[in-house]
C-alpha cells in the first residue's frame, strides 16, 4: 500500500499487465529486426514483411540500452534515477560512440555532467537516440504518464540536453504509459502531447500529422508533408520530430492492424529500425500478445541479441530473452509505482499533487472517474512535464528541495570574461510547511570571482512563490584559465545538517 491515500486508485489486472509487457518487447524485437535492413535511407520503401531469415533477431541499440536502465533501477531504486546517475551508467556499460551517444559520453568524460553533457557542442540534440529507448520507463510506470515522461527525460538529457530529442522521449514514454489503460490511440497521443511544450517542433509535427489524418490524406502524402515540414532541422534521416511522426503515421493509418501499422511505418523510410520497433512496442502495449500475429511471433522468437553493451559481470546479469525481461520488469514495477504514488513524489511540474495512484490486483478496476482523472491530468490542464527545460543546466537535489543551475550560454570562458547563471530552487512537497533560509558560497578556481545575492528565503506557503525561488550570479574568469575550470556552489540551509555542492564546469 502507499504511504498516503490518493483519492483515485487505478488497479491493474496483473496478468493483463504482464501480457502487455511481454507483447511490448516482442513487438519491439519484430519492428527492430524488420526495419534494420532499411535503416538510414531517405526513401519510400515497399516492404511486405521480414527480409531476414526465420528465427534471426537482429541486434538493436533501441532495446540494448534499456537493459542497462533496468539494471540501474534494480541496483539503485527509482528515487535515484536522474540524468547524472544514468550518465555514469553510460560511461560504464554502453560501448557505442555513434552520433549523440559519442558526444554525450565524450562530454561526460571531460567533466561536463549531465544534463549539460547533452547540450554542449552537440549537433545531434534533435536526433533519434532517446525516444527509441522509452519502453522501460513506460512499462515500469503503467498508467502514470507523468512519471514515465519524467524518467524518459532524465535519460534523454544525457545525450540530447534540452533538444527535440528529449521532448520526443517524453512524448513517446507518456503515450506508451497511457496505453496500458487507455485503449483509444488518439487519446494516448493526446496524453503524449500533454507531456511536452506546444511550441516544440515535436508537438507541432504530431499535431500536423493528426490534421493530415483527419483531412483524409494518404499515409504517403502525409509522410512527404512531414518531411517537408522538418526539412530545416538539419539531421537528415536521423531527426526526431519526423521519425516519431512516421511511427505515428504507422499507428494511425494502420487502424489497429499490427502488420499494416508496422509495414506503413517502415515504408516511410529514414530511421526504420526505430520507427518499426516503437510501433511494435506500442501496439503490444495497446493490444497485448493477442494483437501480434502468430506467424510473426513464431518468426522472431524470444531471444534478445545485444550490440551496444559492455561485457563482463554486468553483461551476464542482463536479460537474454523477452520472457526474462518481462519478468524483471514485472518485479520492478510495484516498487516504481509505490514510490511514485505518494504525496512525496507524485506531483506535477507546477507543484500540484497528482491525487491518484496505481497498484496491481487480480482484475482491472478502471472506473469512469479514474479514466477521467488520468486524461484530465495529462490533457494540458497542467504544465507539461518537459516545461521549463533549459539548456546548459545542472540539477541536484536533497531530501527537501531540488536546485537547477542554468548558464546563460555555453560554458566556454576566456581570461577576464564573464558568464551569467541563474539558480532555481524548488521545494519538495514533503517539506512544504517549513520555510528555509538558504545561504550560498562559491568555491572558485584561483583568480575567478563571483557576484550576486548570496541568501534567499524559500517558503511554500507564500502564494506568490509556492516553494519556488531563484537568484542570479555572474562569474568572472581571472587572468589565467585552465582547460577545465570547476566552480563549486555550496548551498547551506539554516537548521539543516547536510550542505549541497553543485559543480559548474567552465571550459577554457
Amino acid at each position: 500500500m502507499f504511504r498516503t491515500n490518493p483519492k483515485y486508485i487505478i488497479k491493474l489486472d496483473k496478468k493483463k499487465y504482464a501480457d502487455k509487457v511481454k507483447a511490448c518487447w516482442i513487438g519491439k524485437n519484430i519492428g527492430g529486426t524488420m526495419g534494420t535492413p532499411f535503416e538510414g535511407f531517405r526513401q519510400i520503401n515497399d516492404i511486405k514483411g521480414f527480409t531476414t531469415a526465420p528465427g534471426v533477431v537482429l541486434p538493436n541499440d533501441d532495446l540494448d540500452l534499456q537493459l542497462i536502465w533496468l539494471y540501474a533501477l534494480e541496483q539503485c531504486g527509482p528515487a535515484a534515477i536522474n540524468a547524472n546517475m544514468l550518465g555514469e551508467h553510460w560511461i560504464s556499460y554502453i560501448t557505442p560512440h555513434w552520433n549523440e551517444y559519442g558526444l554525450g559520453k565524450s562530454n561526460l568524460k571531460r567533466g561536463i555532467p549531465a544534463p549539460m553533457s547533452g547540450d554542449y557542442d552537440n549537433d545531434w540534440r534533435n536526433s533519434n537516440g532517446a525516444w527509441i529507448r522509452s519502453e522501460v520507463w513506460a512499462t515500469v510506470s503503467p498508467a502514470m504518464p507523468h512519471v514515465a515522461a519524467k524518467y524518459a527525460m532524465e535519460d534523454a538529457m544525457v545525450d540530447h540536453g534540452a533538444g527535440e530529442g528529449t521532448f520526443a522521449a517524453a512524448f513517446v514514454a507518456a503515450l506508451q504509459s497511457a496505453a496500458f489503460v487507455v485503449s483509444d490511440l488518439r487519446k494516448c497521443i493526446e496524453v503524449g502531447l500533454a507531456a511536452i511544450p506546444d511550441e516544440s517542433r515535436m508537438a507541432k509535427s504530431i499535431k500536423f500529422v493528426l490534421e493530415c489524418y483527419d483531412n483524409g490524406m494518404s499515409w504517403l502524402d502525409a509522410r512527404n508533408a512531414v518531411q517537408q515540414l522538418n526539412s530545416d532541422i538539419g539531421d537528415g534521416w536521423f531527426e526526431a520530430p519526423s521519425n516519431v511522426t512516421y511511427a505515428a503515421i504507422g499507428l494511425l493509418w494502420g487502424e489497429g492492424d499490427f502488420k499494416k501499422s508496422m509495414i506503413t511505418a517502415i515504408n516511410c523510410g529514414d530511421d526504420t529500425d526505430c520507427t518499426g520497433a516503437t510501433v511494435g512496442a506500442t501496439m503490444g502495449i495497446l493490444y497485448g500478445m493477442a494483437g501480434i500475429p502468430e506467424d510473426w511471433r513464431q518468426y522472431i522468437g524470444d531471444d534478445i541479441i545485444t550490440i551496444s553493451i559492455a561485457g563482463g559481470n554486468n553483461g551476464k546479469s542482463l536479460p537474454k530473452t523477452c520472457t526474462e525481461l518481462t519478468e524483471r520488469i514485472i518485479n520492478m514495477a510495484p516498487v516504481v509505482l509505490a514510490y511514485n504514488s505518494t504525496k512525496h513524489t507524485n506531483f506535477t511540474p507546477d507543484g500540484a499533487f497528482a491525487d491518484y495512484g496505481v497498484e496491481f490486483a487480480d482484475e482491472d478496476v478502471l472506473t469512469a472517474d479514474v479514466h477521467e482523472k488520468l486524461i484530465e491530468f495529462t490533457s494540458g490542464k497542467i504544465k507539461p512535464v518537459a516545461s521549463g527545460l533549459l539548456p546548459y543546466s545542472i540539477y541536484e537535489e536533497n531530501v527537501f528541495m531540488t536546485v537547477q543551475v542554468a548558464l546563460d550560454r555555453a560554458p566556454d570562458i576566456a581570461p577576464g570574461e564573464e558568464i551569467g547563471l541563474t539558480v532555481f530552487f524548488n521545494s519538495k512537497c514533503c517539506f512544504e510547511d517549513e520555510p528555509r533560509n538558504v545561504s550560498m558560497r562559491w568555491i572558485l578556481p584561483e583568480g575567478f570571482t563571483a557576484s550576486g545575492k548570496k541568501t534567499i528565503m524559500i517558503h511554500s506557503f507564500n502564494p506568490h512563490s509556492c516553494g519556488k525561488a531563484s537568484t542570479r550570479f555572474t562569474l568572472k574568469a581571472g587572468e589565467e584559465v585552465n582547460a577545465m575550470n570547476r566552480a563549486i556552489l555550496e548551498i547551506i540551509t539554516e537548521g539543516r545538517c547536510t550542505p549541497m555542492y553543485i559543480c559548474v564546469p567552465l571550459l577554457g
